[in-house]
């Protein structure tokens, strides 16, 4: 993507934070990333999930060979989403997703 049209990851405060993390406690691992590292694919897939559940967590193989810090940011900003947490090697993304129906989108706590 070139840099004027790379999505606008949106900021989520603390406490937003700490209410998605309990959120996606209960959540598996919708996304996988392998060797291939961060592939189109990846990222479809990624985007895909963001859509249909706005909570996603996204695990790194243990045979793919990208660092965790830059993964994690590099799919939050080109799938337009916020890194909520990444403990270990597993990262959860959020993105609001108004096109579903209110009554099934996630409601963030304010500020």
């Amino acid at each position: 993507m070139s840099e004027d049209k790379k999505p606008v990851s949106p900021t989520i405060t603390a406490r937003q934070k700490k209410y998605l993390k309990g959120l996606a406690h209960p959540l598996s691992a919708l996304v996988h990333i392998g060797k291939d590292g961060i592939s189109q694919g990846v990222l479809d897939s990624v985007s895909t999930e963001l859509f249909n559940h706005e909570l996603v967590k996204v695990k790194i193989g243990s045979n793919s060979n990208v660092e965790k810090h830059s993964t994690s940011q590099a799919v939050a900003e080109q799938t337009g989403s916020s890194l909520v947490q990444l403990i270990g090697k597993t990262f959860i993304l959020y993105k609001k997703n108004l096109k579903k129906p209110k009554e099934k989108r996630i409601h963030l706590p304010k500020g």
